[in-house]
């Protein structure tokens, strides 16, 4: 299949325009921007002047919108930017939660969905994914004091994740005695840990660490749970979108970008180092690596 993205990269590039331009959180404009032909989403999008993208809006650190100025921001928010910026349009952030993220891509609501969405084989019989931007893992989160320590201490719990996300199907293997609570998004969860509705969050740790920066009461808790490899998602059988949307994200890993929003939004607050994942989709598909 890559190769295939790459053939049909060549084919639709037709010619390279000027293009003027501040910079923004994604980095700067690039020079130059490629035309591409009419009958393409990339064409489409070119003649609307805006690509509109799903997003969090409650995810601290990938996807949320501030409550003083009501902007939408994260890495979430600088992947779609970079995205807008290499087509030379205005992107448009809407919310996107876990369980809307794959009919808001069949029934055309969005162009793109960037909303912390992992890449899985049963996903990708409906819709279409590029190659993993981001690698989150599977925590839990519990209250300071807490006698859970980890999956198997969650039997008999309260446990709370987001409708529609990798959660429901992990916890229902894992820990089929723990009383699932499913709401519809993960910063619904934070309250209800906080009054003692449910005895812990079990969710990505990129957006666990989120609610430990608004309550330092809470913590981590057992080893990884799962490997979450995030990728944009877009419509089915759409090649040629997944090849330039690949495109943008490997100059977005290359450039400096990727390490920039990392350290913005996750890195200054875990102290840990990471680097761009470098799997294929297919290859995550497969299992491997």
């Amino acid at each position: 299949m890559a190769s295939v993205r790459r053939l049909v990269a060549l084919v639709l590039a037709v010619v390279a325009i000027g293009c003027g331009g501040g910079g923004s959180d994604a980095g700067e404009q690039p020079a130059v921007v490629e035309r591409f032909a009419p009958d393409t989403t990339m064409g489409a999008i070119q003649r609307k002047g805006e690509i509109v993208i799903g997003v969090k809006f409650d995810a601290p650190l990938f996807g949320f919108r501030d409550p003083a100025g009501g902007e939408v921001q994260g890495f979430d928010v600088d992947v779609g930017r970079a995205v807008a910026q290499s087509l030379g349009v205005r992107p448009r952030f809407v919310e996107a939660v876990s369980d809307d993220r794959i009919p808001f891509i069949q029934d055309g609501t969005v162009d793109l969905v960037l909303s912390t969405m992992t890449i899985t084989p049963q996903r990708a019989e409906s819709i279409g994914f590029t190659d993993p931007y981001f690698v989150a893992r599977g925590r839990i989160l519990v209250p300071e004091g807490s006698a859970i320590t980890g999956i198997d201490a969650l039997a008999g719990e309260t446990v709370c994740t987001a409708l529609g996300s990798t959660y429901e199907l992990t916890l229902a293997e894992e820990a089929p005695e723990a009383d699932l609570r499913l709401v519809d998004r993960n910063s619904e969860c934070l309250p209800l840990l906080r009054d003692g509705t449910v005895d812990a969050i079990v969710t990505d740790d990129v957006i666990l660490t989120g609610f430990i920066i608004q309550d330092g009461s809470l913590r981590l808790v057992g080893d990884d749970l799962t490997t979450e490899p995030y990728g944009a998602g877009l419509a089915a059988g759409d090649e040629a979108f997944a090849t330039f949307l690949d495109g943008v994200l490997d100059r977005f890993k290359a450039d400096g970008r990727w390490t920039d929003a990392y350290q913005r939004w996750l890195g200054r607050f875990t102290n840990e180092t990471r680097e761009p994942p470098t799997q294929s989709l297919e290859d995550t598909l497969a299992g491997v690596g």
